[in-house]
């Protein structure tokens, strides 16, 4: 599968640069690092701070409301990436200000508590804990409570996933999920995780090291850990997964829609040739990645509300492999 050109000119200067040792203070800098290089830009869409006292502690969370966006109406729950090691509200500021501009839902991207300071199972017990606050004070954000999603990007993604699972027939009900490049299967045993160990933007050793911050390392082959394994997947919200073709991730993506689909969950799975993990998030180094995001929340917004102008089933790219 050929790289995007802008991908491949991107990975090749990261070459160049050579490899930092993965440990968990590189990871945050490299991601602040990337964060910047991929840039801002002017969107309509208001940001204001939110805290979610939450029982670990008050947690921080950013609210995006579209300027154009109505109350009370659809609103998602974005979880950064960053292996659970890495990542902010700050470095992830742009894609949540798209994912709301484009879906035309409000987006409240939420902080968790991060390895190795706070190794597992604390990040996915913020995810729930997060999520039951913000049900509970829904109406006051501008949301509708029926209409609560949770988004993902990367371990992220791999948290809404689980977050889905353990909340189900507990509550509070979540309206659909959107998982992009998400990580659900930390055994690494998929044959994309070979043939992009390395070279790719994320590789195999920093996986390693993000598992060994996050003390998970024995419990690799666990629901709670990799959500893929979780054997019932039955009565989960309606998905949209992203993946990219050449990410470690990817055959993991496919598997997880493949196994909804097998227990009657409404799932979308879209794989985006010649990109790369967390192409949705490279900003102005990619310039396919802003216009595939956009279209990627256009349609998870279509979903949330139903709207038959943009059906949710609608062909995302050439390359998409459907399940439903």
């Amino acid at each position: 599968m050929p790289l995007d050109p802008h991908v491949r000119r991107l990975l090749a200067m990261m070459a160049l640069g050579g490899a930092a040792p993965p440990g968990p203070e590189q990871r945050r800098q490299a991601q602040r690092l990337l964060a910047r290089l991929a840039g801002t830009e002017a969107l309509p869409v208001i940001a204001q701070a939110v805290t979610l006292p939450l029982p670990s502690g008050a947690r921080e969370a950013r609210l995006f409301t579209p300027l154009a966006c109505r109350a009370p109406g659809p609103g998602i729950v974005f979880l950064h990436g960053g292996g659970l090691v890495a990542g902010d509200l700050d470095t992830h500021d742009a894609i949540g200000s798209r994912l709301a501009a484009a879906s035309a839902c409000r987006v409240l991207a939420v902080s968790y508590r991060l390895a190795p300071e706070h190794p597992f199972p604390a990040a996915i017990e913020d995810a729930v804990a997060a999520m039951h606050c913000v049900a509970a004070m829904a109406r006051r954000l501008g949301i509708d409570p029926e209409h609560l999603a949770v988004a993902g990007e990367s371990a992220g993604a791999g948290l809404a996933a689980r977050l889905c699972q353990e909340l189900r027939g507990t509550g509070p009900a979540i309206a659909a999920q959107l998982l992009l490049c998400p990580v659900l299967d930390l055994r690494c045993i998929a044959a994309s995780h070979r043939e992009f160990a390395s070279g790719y933007l994320l590789d195999a050793a920093t996986v390693r090291h993000d598992i060994e911050a996050c003390g998970i390392a024995g419990l690799v082959d666990t629901p709670r850990v990799s959500p893929l394994l979780e054997p019932d997947l039955t009565g989960l919200p309606p998905a949209r997964i992203h993946t990219a073709a050449c990410d470690p991730f990817r055959d993991d993506g496919a598997a997880y829609a493949e196994r909804l689909a097998q227990s009657g969950v409404p799932v979308v799975q879209s794989c985006h040739p010649g990109m790369i993990h967390f192409f949705y998030g490279l900003g102005r180094l990619v310039p396919a990645a802003r216009p595939l995001l956009s279209q990627i929340a256009a349609d998870f917004g279509a979903l949330l509300r139903g709207d038959a102008a943009l059906p949710a089933q609608s062909p995302m790219h050439d390359d998409q492999r459907r399940t439903s």
